[in-house]
């Protein structure tokens, strides 16, 4: 590991730690806000509610973990379905349950150690559902970037999302430094642009939107009823399931990033409640749920700044940002192509990370048992199938692939051994898991 240029508990400059902590909210920026835009939330609540999630992360983990939360794009699927079924305050009572998970997990892994979330949720479960998450959403990102608001092909439109796609492919893979971390926010920024050019931006809500503006929370017993159905449970909480083994990816990762055993101090079991709180509060206010975020942990390689006053700083920008009017209002006259044009890559890539998982823990699709497991995982949750009990009672889609798949990886026989010292065995070549 190279020498931190701020370790984690080391306190930046007045200047230093603007500048950084301005560097980490860039860098989450793009993701964030565009999983409310999908999902059809406010992106000023996803920006207050990543800012609060944080905070209560690096509180819970004891101000020894240096990471940024911002929206899951795995619950992008689970939130329109649950929204459509029964309001936005459905897809908040579901959040706010698969939040809980979060809690009930972190308690067992306290009293009872991480080895039996690890046999749970193995590489051949976990792989294949990423990769669920992301086709499951390309039909989502390909109609933004090609149809125009009356939901009809636009040539215009689609010039916005191949213009805004190329510039975040450029960004990401030809640029170095800083610029190659935050290529969404690049690529919105370019085709926000063109798209003001081809005449495609509306311009009058930012000119009528105040500087200083109360978001609109979506706040329990008053803005709607808290009725709890199997319908929500089994539509939003089986995708605790990937978040979780996102979760403990990314600590492994940042645990050889800051050269320091994450998973054994403060344990793996602050980090999760960490998590799982950040997405209670957020249910609570009508944010999107909450992950840890690659690109931030990017950013914490690349700069060698891992000092936690620097991710509070961008939390509490966020924060701040999420009651700026002018700036809620330019996020929303963001035209649909131009973020049809960062999905197509996102939800590619989220795609693509899973087939990386199954490469980088060299899965043997020679053996009858990982092509079974995968097989079955791609074609449920891809194809869209439902499993109705009663009207009342469904699992489908993702969460009924999970399910199969989890429960497959137990039923069946030559169940892998699990490694004892997960930093040691995970984190060789996480280097190559920030890149």
């Amino acid at each position: 590991m190279n020498k931190p240029v701020l370790d984690i508990q080391d306190r930046p400059s007045p200047v230093q730690w603007l500048t950084l902590s301005l560097q980490h909210l860039f860098a989450m920026f793009g993701a964030t806000i565009l999983v409310p835009y999908l999902v059809g939330l406010s992106p000023s609540i996803a920006l207050i509610t990543s800012g609060l999630g944080t905070l209560a992360f690096l509180m819970i983990t004891k101000w020894q973990v240096p990471a940024y939360l911002g929206s899951s794009f795995a619950f992008i699927a689970p939130i329109i379905a649950a929204k459509a079924a029964g309001g936005p305050g459905a897809a908040m009572i579901g959040s706010f349950l698969a939040g809980l998970v979060y809690g009930v997990v972190a308690l067992i892994i306290k009293k009872a150690g991480y080895r039996w979330i690890m046999k749970l949720l193995p590489p051949i479960v976990v792989g294949p559902v990423i990769i669920v998450i992301g086709l499951g959403l390309a039909n989502t990102a390909v109609s933004m970037a090609m149809n125009g608001p009356d939901g009809k092909y636009s040539f215009t439109h689609f010039s916005v999302a191949l213009v805004t796609l190329a510039a975040t492919i450029i960004c990401s893979v030809f640029l170095r430094g800083m610029i190659s971390l935050v290529p969404v926010l690049a690529g919105i920024i370019v085709g926000y642009v063109y798209a003001l050019i081809v005449g495609v931006v509306d311009f009058s809500k930012v000119a009528k939107a105040k500087w200083l503006e109360m978001p609109d929370f979506l706040l329990p017993f008053v803005d709607y009823p808290v009725h709890v159905t199997w319908d929500i449970v089994m539509l939003m909480v089986p995708v605790a399931v990937v978040t979780l083994s996102e979760h403990i990816g990314h600590q492994l990762v940042l645990s050889k990033v800051v050269g320091r055993d994450l998973i054994q101090k403060p344990g793996l079991h602050r980090s999760i409640l960490g998590d799982g709180t950040a997405t209670m509060i957020s249910a609570l206010v009508g944010g999107p749920p909450k992950t840890t975020y690659g690109e931030n942990i990017g950013v914490l390689a690349i700069t060698r700044v891992y000092s936690v006053y620097v991710l509070a700083g961008a939390a509490v920008i966020a924060i701040i940002f999420g009651f700026i009017g002018k700036v809620t209002a330019l996020i929303s006259s963001i035209p649909s192509p131009v973020m049809g044009g960062v999905s197509i890559l996102l939800f590619g890539i989220i795609a693509s990370s899973g087939l990386r998982m199954l490469v980088d823990s060299r899965i043997d699709f020679g053996d009858k048992r990982n092509l079974v497991i995968s097989s079955v995982i791609l074609v449920i949750g891809i194809g869209g199938a439902v499993l109705k009990v009663t009207e009342q009672f469904q699992i489908q889609g993702m969460a009924l692939a999970a399910i199969c798949g989890v429960a497959l990886n137990l039923i069946l026989p030559g169940r892998p051994q699990i490694n004892e010292n997960m930093f040691e065995s995970k984190t060789e070549n996480s280097n190559d898991h920030v890149a």
